[in-house]
């Protein structure tokens, strides 16, 4: 399971795709990762597409679609690329309401914690 972790670890490859994928390769012994499902709430970004095709996981399930910075079904597409050497099975839009709740609440509450607007 990864979280989310830019900030806090100051490592900006911290998504949580990424710490997904380095725990699931520590734990298998290996960056090869053919029979998993990555689920995640948020449409993956480039940076994190590039993981998941080097990783070579086979299914990517997520929830809420990201018209700014997702890779998948918005900006460079990046599995619909010829260079994209492996292409898992997408499926998007699962529990999409939801999830962009959840990441509203999430950021709101960080806002607010931090003093920055709101809304």
């Amino acid at each position: 399971m990864g979280a989310n972790g830019p900030i806090g670890s100051h490592d900006p490859t911290a998504h949580a795709e990424i710490v997904a994928l380095r725990e699931a390769a520590r734990k298998l012994g290996n960056y090869r990762l053919t029979d998993l499902t990555l689920v995640v709430t948020l449409e993956p970004c480039a940076m994190c597409a590039g993981a998941i095709s080097h990783a070579r996981i086979g299914r990517v399930v997520f929830g809420a679609e990201d018209p700014k910075g997702g890779a998948v079904v918005h900006g460079p597409k990046f599995f619909e690329q010829p260079t994209c050497h492996w292409r898992p099975e997408v499926t998007g839009g699962i529990l999409a309401e939801e999830s962009s709740v959840m990441l509203k609440d999430f950021f709101r509450a960080r806002r607010k914690k931090k003093g920055g607007p709101v809304e």
